[in-house]
C-alpha cells in the first residue's frame, strides 16, 4: 500500500482530530480517505457546473457549495 507524508497545520489537524471523534472513523486515514472518496463521487457526478445545492426538505436551496 503507498505511503504518504503530508504537514498540516495545527487547525487542520484539530479539524481531523475532531471528525475522528464525532463520526464512525477510527483514524484521520480513515476522515481523509472518506474525505476524496466523496469529493470524487461529487465531481464524478455532478450536472459540470462543479456546483453541489444543499436543500431542506421542500427543495429550498439554504446553501450552493462549488467545488474547484
Amino acid at each position: 500500500m503507498p505511503r504518504y507524508t503530508i504537514d498540516f497545520d495545527d487547525s487542520f489537524d484539530q479539524t481531523l482530530n475532531e471528525l475522528t471523534k464525532t463520526t464512525d472513523a477510527k483514524t484521520k486515514a480513515d476522515v481523509i480517505r472518506r474525505a476524496v472518496a466523496s469529493y470524487k463521487y461529487l465531481k464524478s457526478n455532478g450536472s459540470g457546473d462543479n456546483k453541489v445545492s444543499i436543500t431542506n426538505k421542500d427543495g429550498k436551496v439554504l446553501k450552493d457549495i462549488v467545488l474547484p
